[in-house]
């Protein structure tokens, strides 16, 4: 399954995130928010205009790792992500 994750190599559930779903074998297309400003500016846009994000924003959190995964599913939870591969 295709997996669009949003997340920083400097953030170690991101780098967790990795392994596990390269370890399942999920088609990833990883985009590292602090590598590349065009990354960043798509990520603030998602976080700005999605809903999920209100928990991590209030505790003061970035919200990496996000995914979305090609049946439409948005999330910030990597269990999630796994049962659905």
């Amino acid at each position: 399954m295709k997996v669009i994750m949003y997340g920083t190599h400097l953030c170690k559930d991101t780098l967790y995130a990795i392994y596990k779903l390269e370890d399942k074998g999920a088609d990833l297309e990883f985009r590292n928010i602090s590598a590349s400003l065009t990354e960043m500016k798509a990520f603030l846009k998602i976080r700005d205009e999605e809903a999920l994000f209100d928990g991590p924003k209030k505790e003061g959190k970035i919200g990496v790792p996000y995914f979305e995964l090609e049946n439409g599913m948005k999330t910030l939870n990597l269990q999630e992500v796994l049962e659905q591969i």
